[in-house]
């Protein structure tokens, strides 16, 4: 008889990657794709971040720096702590995965909104613990109901800020006041992939919230903004012992050298940062308008995306869209059967995604 997997690895829902572009054109016969499907920033990286990687290709031979030195130290020196509060991932996801092996006993239990980023809940349950799944309110973490949820058995919470799927940001008085009915046995990991697309005033401190308070984890990331999601890398702020306790089960190379190499370019890199973040903007004043006028409900967005309401199974108007060449992601795997996630992309990318949903809605009348 075979070797079976621990019966928590079946309990995890399998992730389905979406097909590369070039599979899709040679599939459907057509000579152009547009993807708007994975978060990415349609910009690519910055001539800083390529510049980088062009001379750091020499050296691969070589292990990494297994601590990551001179981008922990470029990276405190910007954030304003010190090294040893930072951790470096394989994206900001593996450390969320190094979280639960480093806190998470069988049967301890984490709570996560629902629907956020799936791989909260799949981590809990692969080290055998309870994720307590709290219902957003309005598209958005309800954080009086996710701390009414915690009880003496909670190790985690996990909030994504903006959140993935909905494109919805928690203020920084909502943030306060979920705190303060939070024990400091609990830690709150705030997971901020699309924190540098924000440009409001109530979004929270969270740097200046871990600097009073011990039980704090922040994520981030350079997939999002920095165009570097083909190179896996993130990272973790937070209290140095919480730090030192997750680098007890991080893997020694877990960062590659190109990735170091590429962000300590992009960190800096701040008039290409800011230049992403006025096309995502006006990409997103584009879509929404165009969408309103299509009469196409959304849920109001602060990140690079925009959960679509298309009114109908959204698998099927996934698949009537790739065969256009546009190519967006089918939210039924969280719950969200008739909703679609659009990438806000280039204009010329944007309009391609505006016109297939026109032809089909005229299709459709």
């Amino acid at each position: 008889m075979p070797l079976k997997p621990r019966p928590n690895v079946l309990k995890v829902q399998l992730y389905e990657p979406g097909k590369p572009v070039s599979e899709v054109t040679r599939e459907l016969g057509l000579t152009d794709v547009v993807k708007l499907a994975s978060n990415e920033n349609p910009w690519g990286p910055s001539p800083k971040a390529l510049s980088a990687l062009k001379g750091s290709l020499a050296d691969i031979n070589r292990y990494p720096d297994g601590g990551g030195f001179y981008l922990k130290e470029a990276l405190s020196a910007k954030l304003g702590v010190d090294p040893d509060w930072i951790i470096l991932g394989n994206g900001s996801d593996e450390i969320g995965g190094l979280l639960t092996l480093t806190y998470l006993d069988p049967g301890d239990e984490a709570v996560v909104g629902d629907p956020a980023f799936i791989r909260y809940a799949q981590n809990v349950t692969l080290v055998g613990g309870e994720g307590i799944s709290v219902k957003l309110r309005e598209f958005t973490h309800d954080l009086p109901a996710m701390a009414a949820a915690v009880t003496p058995k909670t190790k985690l919470v996990f909030i994504a800020n903006p959140n993935n799927p909905t494109g919805t940001m928690v203020t920084q008085q909502e943030v306060d006041n979920f705190l303060h009915r939070i024990p400091s046995s609990v830690l709150v990991v705030l997971d901020e992939a699309y924190y540098e697309y924000i440009d409001r005033e109530d979004f929270p401190k969270s740097l200046e919230i871990l600097k009073e308070r011990e039980n704090i984890l922040i994520l981030r990331t350079f997939s999002k903004i920095h165009g570097l999601a083909g190179l896996r890398i993130g990272y973790g702020i937070g209290r140095p012992e919480v730090i030192s306790a997750i680098n007890r089960v991080r893997p020694p190379f877990n960062v590659n050298s190109v990735a170091q190499e590429a962000a300590l370019a992009a960190l800096d890199d701040e008039e290409y940062i800011e230049q992403c973040r006025r096309l995502n903007q006006e990409g997103y004043a584009y879509l929404t308008q165009e969408l309103k006028r299509l009469g196409i409900r959304f849920v109001s967005s602060v990140a690079n995306f925009i959960l679509v309401d298309v009114g109908q199974d959204a698998r099927k108007v996934y698949e009537r869209l790739m065969a256009e060449g546009v190519i967006v992601r089918p939210m039924g795997g969280y719950g969200l059967t008739t909703h679609l996630r659009v990438t806000i992309g280039r204009p010329e990318e944007n309009e391609r995604f505006i016109q297939a949903v026109k032809k089909l809605y005229s299709t459709r009348a």
